[in-house]
């Protein structure tokens, strides 16, 4: 199993919130029990002398027909100064990644980074999306950095 990865098995409650993520549902994973949303091993603690890892992400939200792709390495504080109406998924990668998609998506391009929401995008979101919920995704990134 990759680090960070959770297997899809019945969740059961956290004896507490997991340190991490703070979710409260776990899987066990022979005798450890680990974090089912994150896939952090419930007992340890993230060392709070560390930094925590910069996880680089491509952001895909959607304001009304529009879709907006752009990269940040603090996605929650970089989406709560962007007005959108939804966050639709997150794909690992940094300026490299979001350039690759502003050039995959050219053609339906309305400026800046924003883009016409069109079959072939929605196509790309929706295949994102089948990875897993964006925050989830994004938990399970910086555990996977943190155990490694």
């Amino acid at each position: 199993m990759a680090a960070g990865s959770v297997p899809s098995v019945s969740a059961i409650p956290l004896p507490s919130p997991c340190s991490l993520c703070g979710h409260a549902d776990a899987v066990r994973v022979a005798s450890a029990l680990m974090c089912a949303w994150c896939g952090w091993r419930y007992g340890d603690s993230p060392d709070p002398d560390l930094p925590r890892p910069v996880i680089e992400v491509v952001y895909y939200i959607r304001y009304d027909r529009r879709v907006k792709i752009g990269t940040s390495r603090r996605p929650r504080q970089r989406l709560s100064s962007i007005r959108h109406e939804e966050l639709l998924a997150f794909e690992p990668g940094g300026r490299d990644v979001e350039q690759a998609r502003h050039r995959e998506f050219a053609d339906i391009r309305e400026g800046g980074e924003w883009f016409t929401l069109d079959a072939g995008l929605a196509t790309h979101i929706a295949a994102l999306r089948a990875e897993g919920e964006p925050w989830q995704l994004y938990a399970r990134w910086v555990s996977s950095a943190l155990q490694n």
